[in-house]
């Protein structure tokens, strides 16, 4: 600190003399104020002689010719390079393995992806608007001291009539299929229904005869998702239909995250509106799982913009339709509804539960 008070010409001093000065422990009685170069003779007298910023010996050749690579080559023994060197682990091995990869969001992980910078315009509305309404659509309100009602148990348990019947998981429901349906969760802040992904499957029945209506279909289904579609082919010959096996006859496009937001957000803004005699998606649609579907025939893919702009690029008759599914973190058809009339998808028909 003593150096950067001196003045350019005085440091210069300071530097050239520092060799022959002794260090002496004793007190400056006064700081340098006037410029004379008796007192800074005297403070550069309490300076440390191994300073690192007026030691002469990084000018030395000694520190020109270190070659760190040659003395760790020369190192009988190597450093180990695990504690000096961390690599995250490649794969995730369970939450008990000693080496736990680092999260998506640290930039040493290997699935790190950089942004997104900004979100959609449906995702914005999602979190500003749609999600609180959801909560307050969705809120049950229960007195307290209210007795809730007991259910039926979904799985059946064991009668104990054997002794192999201890400890044993309860049994699955009764029936051919055997598979229980997902229960209609209360909506709270930690469920709230949000659009997951989106899949577009197009069924091509003019490839049986002319494999060109599948090359028009792909490319009409990439310029709408803007991803590649996947090409599904006939597992068995059916005789009746021409189709035979391995044969090219569908493709399918799934989109996630920004994707799948910005296609639904196409179809609700620009398709939609422009449907003729259209009364809406039906209330019927729907697996119980949150999962809606609707289709559009060949009129409503030419409304597309996409598909617009370059219209003379495909052959008119050879443009086909889609059907598009909506994945949603819906746990019933209900919650899903009510999430996509959010956002401004109409229903017709009888709502189906």
């Amino acid at each position: 600190m003593s150096l950067r008070e001196l003045p350019s010409a005085l440091r210069q001093l300071a530097v050239r003399d520092f060799r022959s000065t002794v260090p002496v422990s004793r007190q400056i009685s006064r700081r340098y104020a006037s410029g004379q170069a008796v007192q800074a003779a005297e403070d550069l007298n309490e300076l440390e002689s191994e300073s690192a910023l007026t030691s002469a010996e990084f000018e030395s050749e000694a520190v020109k010719g270190y070659d760190p690579v040659k003395r760790s080559q020369g190192r009988k023994r190597q450093l180990p390079s695990s504690r000096y060197q961390y690599k995250s682990p490649r794969y995730y091995r369970g939450p008990l393995h000693p080496h736990q990869p680092p999260p998506v969001s640290d930039p040493a992980s290997r699935e790190f992806v950089p942004g997104p910078f900004s979100i959609t315009r449906l995702e914005q509305t999602w979190q500003s608007t749609i999600a609180p309404d959801l909560m307050t659509l969705g809120y049950v309100h229960k007195p307290p001291g209210t007795i809730d009602v007991p259910k039926s148990e979904r799985l059946r348990t064991w009668d104990d009539s054997s002794p192999y019947h201890k400890n044993r998981p309860k049994r699955g429901p009764r029936g051919p299929e055997g598979v229980l349906r997902l229960i209609e969760k209360d909506i709270n802040w930690k469920n709230i229904p949000k659009v997951e992904g989106v899949t577009v499957h197009s069924m091509v029945k003019g490839a049986i005869e002319d494999s060109s209506h599948l090359h028009v279909a792909g490319m009409v289904l990439q310029s709408v998702t803007g991803v590649r579609p996947v090409v599904h082919r006939a597992t068995h010959s059916v005789a009746q239909f021409g189709i035979r096996e391995r044969m090219p006859i569908s493709l399918t496009c799934s989109m996630r995250g920004n994707q799948a937001l910005e296609f639904v957000d196409k179809c609700i803004n620009i398709v939609f509106p422009r449907l003729k005699d259209w009364p809406g998606v039906k209330g019927s649609t729907g697996d119980s799982s949150g999962n809606l579907s609707f289709g559009f025939g060949r009129e409503g893919t030419i409304l597309f913009p996409e598909v617009e702009v370059n219209y003379d690029m495909y052959p008119p008759r050879l443009i086909p339709g889609f059907h598009v599914t909506i994945h949603t973190t819906a746990t019933s058809d209900r919650h899903a509804r009510l999430l996509l009339s959010a956002h401004g998808i109409p229903f017709t028909g009888k709502l189906v539960d």
